[in-house]
């Protein structure tokens, strides 16, 4: 089955067109990004497996003509990697947000579609974005079907004790207030093939799954199931990230909201656009140059980075507690797969649990699978490259093929 696979932000769209022969077997056929929708300067960039990268300049109105310059590019006789448009046989999309209404991935019909809109609300940035690139297939490619993957439905198997917050219920009944969290996709994908390298079973393990980016969250799965993660009723909620602030004292925000004289929109911008490592260190939120200020002796980069590595500890010690004990930690996303201090600073403090991590195994690994930790460890530890195309890909062929 010939996948496509779209991600659609609010000016922006990832793609993937994959051939999916079945779980274990497929192929990337080709992977691009088509950027800056709306301006006069979009740009799309085409990469077709075994051939040279593609990229094209041109104004981009809106997500339809963005799709459709993807839908040439697919079919182009230079560039291309299928004959006709005809050969793409389904269309998976990733939904931000499921809220309560979405607790697993689901065919896209009229219905459904009305659930995401109902949550736009919560989601604002990407909800929207997510039905624009829905309702520019249906324009483009009426007759193919279409499926949706949620971010939010792996965590929808939390307990309430985990996934309510201590405000009045009324608020939990009347907007659905509660940890939803996120990344649901990259956790549970890491999570199963890092029990399959090491020959677990993912539905009889407790494992924490830590994906490091510019955004992060932390997972605990116990016996295949999620039962808490950092990411709250926003993504914001958690660890430290690249620009986000991660958990605070609310009661900080009021009092900032009063002595800065901050309305609602600067409190947003506050706490994800100018908090995280870039907000402490004043430079960056990318953990790379950060690294390199660190080591320079740039002091406030070294205290970003320090509270960033504080944080996952943290997390990860108070879901072993969770959990009653682990036997699986991975890490994944782009910090996670190429930060090797990050890895060493965060498995040499884990000793206590039963870590006995290898530091040789561990020093310079990027963007590979591999075991972190010493054969008489109780407790492994892994790196894992992380695929979400793949699980939305896999999710699709799956509920169209049943």
């Amino acid at each position: 089955m010939i996948v496509l696979v779209l991600n659609c932000g609010s000016s922006s769209v990832k793609y993937q067109l994959l051939d999916m022969i079945d779980e274990k077997h497929n192929d990337v056929l080709a992977v691009g990004l088509v950027e800056r929708i709306g301006l006069e300067d979009g740009v799309l960039t085409h990469k077709p497996a075994g051939k040279e990268k593609y990229t094209i300049t041109q104004p981009i109105n809106d997500h339809v003509v963005g799709i459709n310059l993807i839908l040439k590019a697919l079919v182009d006789e230079k560039h291309g990697v299928i004959k006709d448009i005809k050969a793409i046989e389904a269309v998976g999309h990733r939904v931000a947000h499921g809220g309560e209404l979405f607790k697993t991935s689901v065919r896209i019909d009229a219905k459904v579609k009305e659930g995401i809109a109902s949550l736009f609300e919560l989601a604002p940035l990407h909800n929207p974005a997510n039905m624009k690139g829905i309702e520019a297939m249906e324009a483009l490619l009426p007759s193919v079907p279409q499926v949706a993957v949620f971010d939010t439905s792996f965590h929808q198997t939390m307990p309430a004790c985990s996934y309510l917050y201590a405000i009045p219920y009324e608020y939990y009944q009347k907007y659905g207030i509660r940890r939803y969290g996120f990344h649901g996709t990259s956790h549970k994908y890491v999570a199963q093939k890092a029990c399959s390298i090491l020959g677990m079973n993912f539905n009889t393990s407790k494992i924490i799954t830590c994906h490091l980016g510019n955004g992060a969250s932390i997972t605990a799965i116990n016996n295949g199931k999620s039962v808490d993660t950092s990411m709250g009723f926003t993504p914001v909620d958690g660890l430290m990230m690249g620009t986000r602030s991660g958990s605070v004292d609310a009661g900080v925000l009021l009092y900032l909201a009063d002595k800065e004289k901050l309305d609602l929109q600067g409190i947003n911008d506050l706490v994800n656009k100018q908090s995280g490592v870039k907000g402490i260190s004043g430079l960056t939120s990318d953990m790379r140059d950060l690294n390199i200020a660190a080591q320079e002796g740039n002091e406030r980069a070294q205290l970003a980075i320090d509270m960033y590595y504080y944080r996952i500890l943290k997390f990860i010690g108070s879901y072993a507690a969770t959990l009653g004990g682990v036997d699986l930690i991975v890490f994944t996303g782009g910090v996670g797969e190429n930060d090797s201090p990050l890895r060493e600073f965060i498995g040499s403090h884990l000793a206590f649990m039963g870590v006995h991590f290898d530091s040789d195994a561990n020093r310079g690994v990027r963007g590979q699978d591999k075991v972190l930790t010493k054969e008489n460890s109780r407790v492994k530890v892994m790196v894992c490259t992380t695929n979400e195309e793949l699980v939305i890909a896999t999710d699709t062929m799956n509920i169209l093929k049943n």
